[in-house]
């Protein structure tokens, strides 16, 4: 069970979150990747990587607000569009090596998205294909939720090639958007499996839903005060990179 896991699972979500918090994402993705790496069940992953997503993105979606970033109109458009695919997903049955597959593919596309360049200073003049990305709101949902992750690293690096608003305007969307679809991939999941399931996986994932609290906040820290965005973008790239790849070769 989780609750005894070792010393390496914990500090894995520890520095996943704080990689991942760097960047305005919650780390669902690569926390699920690491427990199926783990050797745990895998129908407990998705309840404890949407768990952990909420404690991570929670803090941060509050302060974009505050500092009164999030572009409220946009934002809620693509959340709401994609919080009911998201459930639905959560609902999906799915098979443990299809869900592997999915995962593993997931995180070695959105690794190779995180390293493609990104023009600054060109926000003020958004793509053409800005003005359509509330059209991929809802598949990116339904995804989301079919492997137990926010789906916000799916979505930020479509919104930054399309420049379809600044980055810190970017990073409060995507917050946002894994917030609402992480709850509403939990409940599915929930749904789907019945309530004693969750409670197994939350009681023995405390210690990495800690760890991921810690390292959401020191990560939030460091992004605003330390270090440079490119090098967390690569560091996080490299980081999905190698699990997603883990995750594949082990199929």
């Amino acid at each position: 069970m989780i609750g005894l896991a070792p010393l390496a699972l914990v500090a894995g979500f520890f520095v996943t979150a704080l990689l991942y918090a760097a960047v305005g994402f919650g780390g669902g993705s690569t926390y699920a990747a690491l427990l199926v790496l783990s050797g745990l069940d895998y129908r407990l992953l998705p309840l404890l990587a949407l768990a952990c997503n909420i404690v991570v993105v929670a803090g941060s979606t509050v302060r974009f607000a505050r500092a009164q970033i999030t572009p409220w109109r946009g934002a809620l458009l693509m959340t709401a569009l994609a919080a009911p695919a998201a459930l639905l997903g959560g609902l999906t049955p799915i098979a443990q090596n299809t869900f592997m597959l999915l995962l593993g593919a997931s995180l070695l596309l959105t690794g190779i998205t995180m390293l493609l360049p990104v023009e600054l200073g060109a926000e003020a003049q958004p793509t053409r294909m800005a003005r359509h990305m509330p059209l991929v709101a809802a598949p990116l949902g339904y995804l989301a939720g079919l492997v137990g992750i926010g789906g916000g690293i799916f979505l930020a690096p479509l919104l930054h090639l399309t420049r379809w608003r600044d980055a810190r305007a970017i990073a409060a969307t995507a917050s946002l958007f894994i917030l609402v679809n992480s709850a509403f991939g939990l409940v599915g999941q929930m749904l789907k499996h019945g309530p004693g399931l969750f409670g197994q996986a939350i009681h023995g994932g405390l210690p990495l839903l800690l760890a991921v609290a810690v390292g959401g906040q020191i990560g939030s820290l460091l992004a605003v005060r330390f270090l440079p965005q490119r090098l967390i973008r690569w560091l996080t790239a490299a980081l999905v990179i190698w699990v997603g790849a883990r995750l594949l070769l082990g199929l």
